[in-house]
Formats: C-alpha cells, structure tokens, sequence
C-alpha cells in the first residue's frame, strides 16, 4: 500500500525549458545533441555549473548565452496538479520531489506554500546521482521515512518511470494532468 508519491519537477511539476531548446536546436545533428545531453548530465550530478553549461550549450548552439538562460529558465508551475496535490494527495500521504536538477532552482519556480506541500526533496546535483540511478529513488524514499515499495513515482520520461519500478517503486507516466490524475487513483 502506498504511503508516499513522489514527483519529478521539470515536465510533471512545472514546465520544462530544457528539452524543447534541446530538441529545437540539436536534433538534427546526433553528435551535437549527444554533446548537449552529456553536458546536461554533467550539470544535473553537479559535475559543471550552471554557468558553465549555458556557456557551452551556447557555444554548441550558436546563440548568446541570454538566449539559452532565457529559454531553459522559462519554466512554469503546474497549477492544477499543485492543488490537486495540496487538495488531495498532502492530507493523507507523504509528498517528495526528486528531480534531475543542476542546481536548487525551486525557489525561482514555487511559491514558499506550493514548496512547503513537499515532505522531502532529493535534487541530483546534491545527491550526486542522476535518475535513473537507483540511488536518487532510495534517497527520496529514505528522506520521506518510507521504504520505495510505499512509493509510487511520477515522472514524464519513461526511462525514470522503469528505473523506480527497479527498485520498487511502482510509477506513473505523466503525459498530462487527467491522465496522470486517473492513472494514480487507480493505484491508490
């Protein structure tokens, strides 16, 4: 039985400026787009700054450095899933957050109320691990006091979703609010 949903921010929480910019400027070229993924993964575990990734990501894409800030930092709240968590979810489960996140950016997202709806938070540039490595489920799970077979996990990638399944977390693909929202009912 579940005790605990955990969410990922970036395409479930809140928008995400990052993958359309990616997939705008490098889809076309799979060695530049290679290049930028790898330099997102590098930022997300901490590896290279923010700085340094828009730098570079500017560089590969041949815009200013305020183009890409602009763009991946264009990032917007969830409105009806932060009520339907505030609303439905908070009063009878743990709630967390585990997102691939270069950098503490929550602040600039949410409202101090939406973030105090969170119980844990596990951000990978502070765990050192990014999803889908087992260890970013075990830490959210452990911050929250529950084991990950209490956890059902959230997320707009597939791959995240099959690495909570993992390590036993069952999971939900967020295509969109309805659909995630009857999706989870049904588990719960």
């Amino acid at each position: 039985m579940a005790t605990a949903i955990v969410f990922d921010c970036f395409g479930v929480l809140a928008t995400d400026g990052w993958l359309p910019f990616r997939d705008g400027h490098f889809l076309e070229d799979k060695e530049l787009f290679a290049q930028a993924d790898r330099l997102n993964k590098e930022m997300d575990a901490g590896i290279i700054s923010y700085p340094s990734f828009v730098a570079q990501i500017a560089a590969l894409a041949g815009v200013s450095e305020n183009v890409v800030d602009k763009h991946i930092d264009s990032n917007v709240p969830n409105a009806p899933l932060l009520s339907f968590i505030k609303n439905d979810l908070k009063p009878k489960y743990k709630i967390g957050m585990l997102s691939n996140a270069g950098a503490n950016w929550l602040d600039k997202i949410f409202t101090k109320a939406q973030l105090a709806m969170f119980d844990a938070r596990a951000l990978s540039y502070e765990v050192g691990a990014i999803k889908p490595d087992p260890l970013t489920y075990q830490t959210i799970a452990k911050r929250l006091g529950v084991s990950t077979e209490d956890c059902i996990f959230i997320d707009d990638q597939v791959r995240y979703c099959i690495g909570a399944q993992e390590v036993g977390m069952k999971s939900v693909e967020y295509k969109g609010f309805d659909q995630m929202k009857k999706d989870l009912l049904s588990l719960l």
